[in-house]
């Protein structure tokens, strides 16, 4: 999910409350812890306008249809191949059913920025169902939206998505820890070793909060737990799937998969718009992630649908890639090829803390 809550999840001193662009209000502290080979040709106008008014582009729909047809495509794909469980292989139902869990954990992040209607609380009904288990939709919602106050991005305490860390916290850390945290600036230590630590760090500050019950946090799990049982009475009555299997062999492969995108998504950069990549010419895991590759468009506009993405991408091209400052990937095998065995980053920030910027 990188938009991927749980990736570094810490705590330190609050700061006054700020509030997001939806009205929600936020406490950055304590929540802390593609396109083809080319750029279509386009008229002079059009990418004069792409580069003029960005920031305008949002829902041209009160209800987008495909994304409807996805959403009931993705839940009855995942009800028809669990249901397969003992009478097909297990080695075919859990690479699709891992498949299904990750593209249900695209359309939930698309369904976080207010698609696919004009309607809030149809919206959230779509995408509370936990499939996955682990990660309440509210609680993603409320960390993933926190990591689009763009000017923190990779910030180590205000970005809740940031893998980087202060060097006073690196430097209070046991010695097998930064281990394992080294180990994940390499995609395959990112996808073997990552696919546990982000969830079990994820639930160890979440634990945290329900303790304190800090933000009503415990509704949410209420709530959250409810909506397991229809899911988990599936699994194991009907479907007679143990658990610990569906855990083991389809939602920590969708984890696996979710991390190769978030993997080069970010990097610290003194320049916010320079921190966002871009991954073109994605076309195995680009639709899996609902186009999220293309990840310097979608945070500039993220309430533009996934299926508009590529037309838009390909009219901005040229300016995207110059405002990110060229932070551009090949395909996820250019991501793999430059780091497989070559850490993408340092594990502390460069700087320590992203800058605050200074009204001019």
């Amino acid at each position: 999910m990188s938009d991927d809550p749980g990736n570094a999840y810490r705590v330190t001193t609050a700061p006054a409350p700020a509030m997001l662009e939806d009205g929600i209000s936020y406490n950055r502290a304590a929540i802390v812890s593609n396109a083809g080979p080319c750029p279509m040709s386009a008229t002079t106008s059009q990418r004069g306008a792409a580069r003029e008014a960005p920031r305008r582009w949002t829902r041209t729909a009160a209800v987008e249809i495909p994304t409807l047809l996805l959403l009931v495509l993705c839940y009855g794909g995942w009800l028809a191949i669990t249901y397969a469980y003992g009478r097909w292989p297990l080695w075919i139902v859990a690479p699709i059913g891992a498949v299904l869990l990750t593209l249900h954990s695209s359309l939930q992040h698309e369904i976080l920025h207010d698609h696919p209607t004009r309607w809030p609380a149809l919206n959230r009904m779509l995408g509370m169902v936990p499939l996955s288990f682990w990660l309440p939709y509210e609680r993603y919602k409320q960390t993933h939206l926190v990591h689009h106050t763009d000017a923190r991005i990779t910030d180590p305490l205000d970005d809740p998505e940031s893998f980087y860390w202060t060097p006073e916290d690196l430097a209070r850390m046991q010695p097998l820890v930064r281990v394992f945290l080294s180990l994940q600036q390499t995609l395959p230590g990112r996808l073997v070793v990552g696919s546990f630590w982000r969830i079990a760090n994820f639930w160890r500050h979440e634990l945290i909060k329900l303790w304190r019950n800090q933000e009503r946090i415990r509704l949410v799990w209420l709530e959250h737990l409810l909506w397991c049982v229809p899911v988990i009475v599936w699994v194991t009555v009907v479907c007679h799937m143990p658990l610990w299997l569906y855990v083991v062999a389809l939602v920590l492969p969708s984890n696996a998969i979710l991390l190769v995108r978030s993997f080069a998504e970010h990097r610290a950069s003194a320049e916010p718009r320079h921190r966002t990549a871009i991954v073109e010419r994605s076309w195995i895991l680009g639709p899996l992630y609902l186009f999220n590759n293309l990840h310097s468009l979608h945070h500039e506009a993220p309430r533009v649908p996934w299926y508009e993405y590529n037309a838009r991408y390909r009219l901005a091209r040229d300016r995207l890639i110059a405002e990110n400052g060229g932070l551009l990937y090949v395909t996820y095998f250019d991501v793999a090829r430059r780091f497989m065995f070559r850490p993408h980053d340092t594990l502390p920030h460069p700087t320590g803390r992203v800058p605050s910027r200074q009204p001019s």
